[in-house]
């Protein structure tokens, strides 16, 4: 099955705007991404979904220079810009995943997409495998896998604002339709938060990039809990962040 990696991402984000682009150890946020999605190598293709506003011109030229694809679609119903991208590149799988996880785990995203795979056979039938559906993992590892008939069913009927504005709510409320799967860790690591979304959450990615961050080399989940556990005012940072829910 052609499974295709859509990265969101655009410069007008609400609480840090611009967040894409900073610079973790000389590079993009965006860069870090795209590079660690592409250590995932059951990927046929890895695609950057931007906006159409002149403001993601510097988004469009970071994804050619990292060596992945574009789309550019609304800005505001995402679920659109997701389906056409996915449309565009003939995904049989879309992988969804943010351009504000600078932390992403390469290791975890195959494990996840060799689990949908092993899920889906002539005898079993596995439409959206996610990591979110219940937490264990720190936020900003989020991962969902899931079929383009099961995007294209939502984007044909979601009809609610936030359906449209966060991709996936309407498969995921939708178990009556859709075959769903959680794919959970074997402890919690919940209390972690690695997502980039405010001043706070920069400090602290930029902290743990400052420690382990060496050049042609990924440090993933162990090595940064290992960190954060040998330096555990580094964790305070952004401890008293509070995430969006969906419609905020």
């Amino acid at each position: 099955m052609r499974t295709v990696a859509i990265i969101q991402g655009r410069m007008g984000s609400t609480r840090l705007p611009g967040k894409v682009m900073k610079k973790l150890c000389g590079k993009s946020v965006l860069e870090h991404v795209i590079h660690r999605v592409q250590a995932c190598h059951l990927l046929d293709d890895i695609v950057v979904a931007t906006t159409n506003s002149p403001t993601d011109d510097v988004i469009v030229a970071e994804a050619e220079r990292c060596a992945a694809k574009w789309f550019r679609g609304s800005e505001e119903d995402v679920l659109n810009r997701y389906y056409l991208a996915a449309k565009q590149f003939h995904a049989e799988v879309v992988v969804r995943v943010t351009s504000d996880c600078p932390l992403f785990d390469p290791e975890l995203l195959a494990k996840m997409v060799l689990f949908f795979r092993s899920k889906n056979s002539p005898d079993n039938q596995l439409d959206y495998l996610s990591n979110t559906l219940k937490r264990t993992f720190p936020l900003g590892l989020d991962a969902e896998v899931f079929k383009f008939s099961a995007l294209e069913y939502a984007h044909f009927h979601s009809n609610n604002q936030y359906e449209r504005e966060h991709v996936t709510p309407y498969i995921y409320e939708h178990s009556d339709i859709f075959s769903l799967h959680s794919y959970e860790g074997n402890e919690d690591l919940t209390s972690h938060r690695w997502t980039l979304d405010t001043e706070d959450d920069f400090k602290l990615i930029n902290e743990i990039y400052s420690e382990l961050y060496r050049e042609n080399e990924l440090f993933l989940t162990k090595r940064i809990i290992a960190l954060l556990g040998a330096k555990p005012e580094l964790k305070k940072i952004n401890a008293h962040i509070k995430q969006k829910t969906l419609g905020e």
